[in-house]
Formats: structure tokens, C-alpha cells, sequence
């Protein structure tokens, strides 16, 4: 019987890089944002309202890559805080569209520096053309697999029968 593709030894395998990397970077996220009372969820959910204004609570929780309840978390914490506003009641539809306030854009400010700091030592080893490179051959792999909808990543975990 065959036991499947087993790259050996582990250390060689991309995914398991990708996530070893993936794995430093936000633990070292973490470390730099904590002075600022952030998490990494919430730095980059002010930053993609930062690039993005207006996005409904569903649409930053899929750029953030969490779940809608965490991102309903999120938002309601940095809400309080006084980082980002939510009308009381939707325009139209269900959707509560969110933007920075001053406050916020000035907290992201100083998590960009912090964040920045980490990417640059992440980066260092490398040249201006192999990071140009490493973030093509990253997008590449991303466009191979494609962006699963909500179903599909339901399904990554077996059901009962």
C-alpha cells in the first residue's frame, strides 16, 4: 500500500516553511504591537480600512483572513477604544460600513513603524530582487491554489456521517 508523498527530510518542504515562516512573522507581530495595545488582527484590520474605508464588518473579516465572529470582536473592541467608527444603524441593508478616526490612523501610524521594523529584519538577508522575487514566487503559488470561498473551507474539515 502506498503511504503517499512525504517530502524528507521536513525541513525541505515548502509548506512546511511557509508556515514555520509564517509562524515567526506573526509571533514577532505580536511582540511589536503589543507596547501599542494591538493584536495582529487588529493592525491589519486598520490597515486595510486605512487602504480601504467603508468595508462592511464581512468584507475586513475576509481580508483579514478571520472568521466573522472574530472580526465582529475586533471591530467592537477597536470601537470602543475609539479607532474606528460604525454608524448605529446601516443605510441600507444589514451592513454597517467601518472607518478609521483620527485616533485610529494615528495608532496605525505608530504600528506601521513597529511592523515595518519587523518585515525589514525579516527581509535583511535578502536582496532588493530576491525579495521582488520571493513576493512573485508567493503570489504565484496563492494564484495556484486559488482564494477558497466560505464552502470550500467548510469542507477542509471532515463532517460526522
Amino acid at each position: 500500500m502506498s503511504q503517499g508523498w512525504s517530502p524528507e527530510p521536513v525541513e525541505e518542504s515548502v509548506g512546511y516553511m511557509l508556515k514555520k515562516a509564517a509562524t515567526a512573522l506573526r509571533s514577532a507581530m505580536d511582540s511589536a504591537l503589543r507596547p501599542l495595545d494591538l493584536t495582529v488582527s487588529q493592525y491589519a484590520c486598520l490597515e486595510v480600512l486605512r487602504q480601504r474605508p467603508g468595508l462592511t464588518g464581512s468584507e475586513l473579516a475576509r481580508a483579514v483572513f478571520v472568521s466573522r465572529q472574530s472580526m465582529n470582536l475586533v471591530l467592537k473592541g477597536l470601537e470602543r477604544r475609539g479607532l474606528l467608527t460604525r454608524p448605529a444603524a446601516p443605510a441600507h441593508g444589514k451592513a454597517l460600513p467601518t472607518e478609521l478616526t483620527p485616533a485610529g490612523r494615528e495608532q496605525l501610524a505608530a504600528a506601521n513603524e513597529v511592523v515595518g521594523a519587523v518585515e525589514r529584519r525579516m527581509l535583511s538577508a535578502l536582496t532588493p530582487a530576491a525579495e521582488r522575487r520571493l513576493c512573485a514566487d508567493l503570489t504565484a503559488c496563492v494564484d495556484a491554489l486559488g482564494e477558497p470561498d466560505e464552502d470550500e473551507e467548510d469542507q477542509s474539515v471532515p463532517k460526522a456521517s
